[in-house]
């Protein structure tokens, strides 16, 4: 039989599963804390166990894939490595748009002439005696570069010329825009490349630790990794184009929300951590969004599943709304539950807990921990920010006696937005230890944490709570109303109807909708429900989606092992790439194709979209041969744009695309090989 181990890294949880191929059923599976920190460690503990479990040895792993919600929350949190972005034939006014400028966050812009024209001709030289000038002061402050220029889609050149001089001078890793997509938008397309390049090193980090303990343990089978849109690439792949993967546990999830459920209609939604992942099962099928994935407020150019990605998490951050209210507000940064810090540090989490408690005066950063990461990369790091890391040094602490200023405060926001720590404090995973529905970190610490939290003042000067289990309970409806919220925007937005083309998030918190899920009853009688049911996924969707459900008057689906969708969707999916490309008509009589390896031109149509779809048929099936496909079949879309001029056809272009799909490759005869069973 062919046996596949599937590996899930989300932001909480490391999950592993055995898949038996042939019977299409799970074999075993087990989870482990995600250990931010080394994360190598929780990795091989999800994995042993599952193997342990399923009694195999390691001959008998056919493959393995890899699925990660990590790019998807760096996303959300705004974290990721400093980049610097290489902005040809652009003028400063094009970092506004898409968003380019806040996603760049202050880091580093080289503005350089340069660049094409639509029709893919030079528009201008590429400054590089002022590139390379740049590369000399920017490279050892960087972790990556991203390159973008104008028009590259029509013609790479620049960027192709800039890449290879950032990799002579710098030696750091390059991202060109138009290796991510063939669409037009140079802004867009510079903001996609800034993001993947801010992935580089977290995604590689995690492939590296995922292979150090295969072959540890000696399982020799290839490592897949799922993109967003629920297709297969091999790990070699991923680590150049780690962009590929934001969505990639959110589609994994749903591939496995089908295979484990049968549902054809259902909306699927995925709690972690740090996210909770909505998306609309049409047909059996997950519907792919056209304008590109969107995550944490970015709009990118990569082709993944059409999910609505929010920052709302069993780990979420809990905050005091301002004003007279005092609401909560859960989001969108995670924390590390006090509950589960305590397990690692008891003496450091208990002791600072105890002597907040025993003091009249309540402090800031009361219940508040700091702790670092390792492997990221402190480059270019600012005076405050590197003193203050220094001062943190490699042990957790209390955030109160690592902050001297209020100025320390920014300069520990922008470490954390850097990967470099990580903050704990309370969550609802916390309230859940002390309602009693989760019982698997440090209960006291969660009841002692959540005790000092209901302290907090609201703009009457009232305490938020009666104490410890009143907190907790506000924190869960918080969590639920939330969830309620993040599915009814999905379903507005899935939904045929136009709704007068106001926006789902206006219409899920519309005072009808409000007052429809309460049924409400007098003069005016409302009833509002979704009309499909929700595909509960997620370690902790048993602890809070029965509520969720109850609220949308819709049937809540619960499968077994739930818990581990993620990593049953990363071993059932397949391969698939695709390569793209247009064709333009410059002038009578001209047709240029607009290639990877340059323009061609030729005098006829026909010649020019058949040496096209040649040209992309070879590409697409060398792209899906380097993700680890075999056994390839070939789709062709063509879409030709003319129009009839006193009775002539009149070519405008044509975009071709051609997609190769093949089941990933897998490790053959190994199991008529003799060795040791794992677990036994």
């Amino acid at each position: 039989m062919a046996v596949f181990l599937g590996v899930d890294t989300g932001g909480t949880y490391t999950d592993a599963v055995v898949v038996d191929d042939g019977e299409s059923r799970v074999i075993a599976a087990a989870k482990s804390l995600t250990t931010r920190a080394n994360l190598a460690l929780g990795i091989g503990r999800a994995v042993d166990a599952a193997l342990g479990q399923a009694g195999l040895r390691p001959q008998d792993v056919a493959m393995v894939s890899l699925s990660t919600t990590l790019a998807t929350n760096a996303l959300v949190e705004g974290q990721g490595g400093r980049v610097a972005l290489i902005f040809i034939g652009f003028d400063a006014a094009d970092l506004t748009r898409h968003g380019l400028a806040e996603a760049l966050g202050g880091d580093p812009v080289i503005v350089l002439s340069g660049g094409h024209t639509h029709a893919g001709t030079e528009a201008a030289p590429l400054d590089m005696a002022r590139l390379e000038a740049e590369l000399a002061t920017l490279g050892p402050t960087v972790a990556g570069f991203a390159v973008a220029a104008r028009f590259a889609v029509r013609n790479p050149a620049h960027e192709l010329a800039a890449a290879a001089a950032v990799r002579r001078l710098t030696g750091r890793p390059v991202t060109c825009s138009h290796e991510l997509s063939a669409q037009l938008n140079g802004p867009k397309r510079a903001l996609t490349a800034v993001l993947n390049a801010r992935l580089i090193g977290m995604i590689a980090r995690l492939i590296d630790a995922c292979e150090a303990h295969l072959v540890e343990v000696g399982i020799a089978a290839p490592l897949m990794v799922v993109r967003g849109d629920g297709a297969l690439i091999s790990a070699a792949v991923a680590r150049e184009r780690p962009i590929e993967t934001i969505l990639s546990g959110p589609a994994a999830s749903i591939v496995g929300a089908r295979w484990l459920t049968g549902e054809s209609d259902a909306l699927v939604s995925d709690i972690g951590g740090t996210t909770t992942d909505v998306a609309l099962l049409r047909g059996g099928k997950p519907e792919i969004d056209p304008m590109g994935a969107r995550v944490g407020g970015w709009r990118t150019m990569v082709e993944a599943v059409a999910m609505r990605t929010t920052g709302l998490g069993g780990d979420s951050e809990v905050h005091v709304v301002d004003g007279l209210s005092g609401g909560l507000r859960l989001g969108p940064r995670r924390l590390i539950p006090v509950s589960l810090m305590a397990v690692d540090w008891p003496e450091l989490v208990h002791g600072a807990l105890d002597r907040a408690l025993a003091s009249e005066v309540a402090g800031e950063a009361d219940g508040r921990f700091v702790l670092p990461m390792q492997g990221a990369s402190a480059a270019g790091l600012g005076p405050r920010e590197a003193a203050l890391l220094e001062r943190i040094g490699g042990r957790a602490a209390t955030v109160a006696s690592v902050l001297l200023t209020r100025l320390d405060g920014a300069a520990l926001t922008r470490l954390v937005a850097r990967g470099l720590v990580m903050l704990s404090g309370v969550t609802p995973s916390d309230a859940s230890h002390v309602l009693g529905r989760l019982d698997a970190w440090d209960t006291r610490a969660a009841e002692k944490a959540m005790q000092l939290f209901a302290r907090k003042r609201n703009g009457r000067g009232d305490r938020i709570a009666a104490g410890p289990g009143p907190m907790a309970l506000a924190i869960i409806d918080q969590l639920t109303a939330q969830t309620v919220d993040c599915l009814l925007e999905a379903a507005f937005a899935e939904d045929d109807r136009s709704w007068g083309g106001a926006a789902p998030e206006d219409l899920a918190r519309h005072v009808l909708t409000r007052e429809g899920l309460r049924r409400a009853d007098g003069v005016v009688q409302i009833g509002l429900r979704l009309g499909v049911p929700v595909i509960g996924l997620g370690a902790s969707a048993p602890s809070y989606y029965g509520a969720v459900g109850e609220r949308l008057g819709t049937r809540m689906v619960l499968p077994e092992h739930a818990g581990v969708a993620n990593a049953i969707g990363a071993v059932v999916g397949q391969v698939a790439m695709h390569a793209e490309a247009i064709v333009t008509a410059p002038g009578e009589g001209r047709f240029v194709a607009h290639l990877a390896a340059g323009a061609q031109t030729f005098a006829d149509r026909d010649a020019a979209l058949t040496a096209t779809e040649a040209a992309l048929t070879l590409e697409a099936q060398a792209r899906a041969r380097e993700a680890g496909a075999e056994e390839l079949r070939l789709s062709v879309e063509r879409d030709v744009q003319e129009v009839e001029i006193e009775g002539r056809l009149m070519f405008i272009e044509a975009r071709i695309r051609v997609t190769a799909t093949g089941r990933p490759r897998i490790a053959e005869g190994g199991a008529e090989e003799p060795g040791p069973v794992l677990g036994v």
